[in-house]
């Protein structure tokens, strides 16, 4: 069986793969919703990262797993069915063991997704850049989720990526190594190496380091400083900008919404905010309104005629309310 997601493209898997087969840095961002997939789309992304944290903070949530893998899943398939480039799903810690994650997979895969990030936390997570808990599992038992995701897939080109968070929770390079390694062994398509230095050294360390042929995929969230470019040149295959439309979103809005209330109308913010004409473009209005002019068709019905009383067997006499046989006995 072949899934696609519906938009008459190859499958999203087939996409994604094509764009890890290709020279240079694969680029994606973050979104929570299908305008935002779209914007990204527009912007020139290669792909888009089904964010965990945006759809959490999108309904007002800490990004610590309170959402459940349908609520998440929702947002992912809308996103996927809106663009062309493929989408790549945050799936946190899988949603419990490995046979949450066998479920997950499925799941994602029918929906269109072309691959899934699952992390090596204990279940809840707490999203990484937050201090306090960030506990690590076993390695065995996250080859273990590895496995299963792989076993569950239908078809070959879903992806999966394992996502490393040793250094997230205070452990060593060589421990992020040791368990990349053994995440490589267990199947997985490529490995995500996560981290929260301002510096990218350790990132680039890591890729230095890194012996194995396998994908490397970063997050440059704070260490900012360095380009796509220069991480692709050291190694990095993916670059993913993980929530950089929703906190670009936040700061918009806030300004937006105190501007009005300062000014008192909105004329010094029309310059400055998108006109209708661009919402409506984004929501398709144009193909809506080609396929109402070539498909929505209206019968309009021409006069109809009424019968007179007697053809319903009524008698037309003074006595109306007998029968016609009786009124004229």
């Amino acid at each position: 069986m072949q899934f696609n997601n519906g938009n008459g493209h190859r499958p999203a898997g087939a996409r994604l793969r094509d764009l890890f087969a290709r020279p240079g840095v694969v680029r994606i961002v973050g979104a929570h919703n299908p305008l935002g997939a779209r914007l990204a789309e527009r912007a020139g992304f290669d792909g888009v990262w089904s964010s965990g944290l945006e759809i959490s903070a999108s309904q007002g949530l800490p990004d610590t797993d309170l959402l459940s893998m349908s609520e998440l899943l929702a947002v992912a398939r809308s996103m996927a069915e809106a663009v062309d480039v493929p989408v790549v799903a945050d799936c946190d810690t899988g949603y419990g063991n490995a046979l949450n994650v066998m479920h997950t997979v499925r799941r994602y895969e029918s929906a269109g997704i072309a691959a899934i990030s699952i992390e090596d936390k204990v279940f809840p997570k707490v999203n990484s850049f937050i201090a306090g808990r960030q506990e690590l599992v076993g390695v065995e038992e996250f080859c273990g989720k590895i496995e299963a995701a792989k076993a569950a897939q239908v078809t070959p080109d879903f992806m999966v990526i394992a996502r490393i968070e040793a250094l997230i929770a205070g452990h060593g390079l060589d421990e992020a190594l040791r368990r990349a390694t053994a995440y490589a062994e267990a199947g997985a398509d490529a490995v995500l190496m996560h981290g929260k230095d301002a510096s990218p050294e350790p990132i680039l360390e890591f890729l230095r380091r890194w012996r194995v042929d396998l994908p490397v995929v970063v997050v440059p969230t704070t260490y900012h400083t360095i380009t796509a470019d220069e991480l692709g040149a050291t190694g990095a295959k993916m670059v993913i900008y993980a929530n950089h439309g929703l906190r670009a979103g936040i700061a918009a809005v806030t300004e937006t919404f105190d501007a009005i209330l300062r000014h008192g109308r909105t004329t010094e913010l029309e310059s400055h905010i998108a006109p209708l004409s661009r919402v409506f473009d984004l929501q398709g209005m144009e193909g809506l309104k080609r396929d109402e002019k070539r498909f929505v068709r209206s019968d309009k019905p021409g006069p109809r005629t009424v019968s007179p009383p007697a053809a319903l067997g009524r008698a037309v006499t003074g006595n109306d309310s007998l029968p016609a046989e009786r009124a004229t006995a």
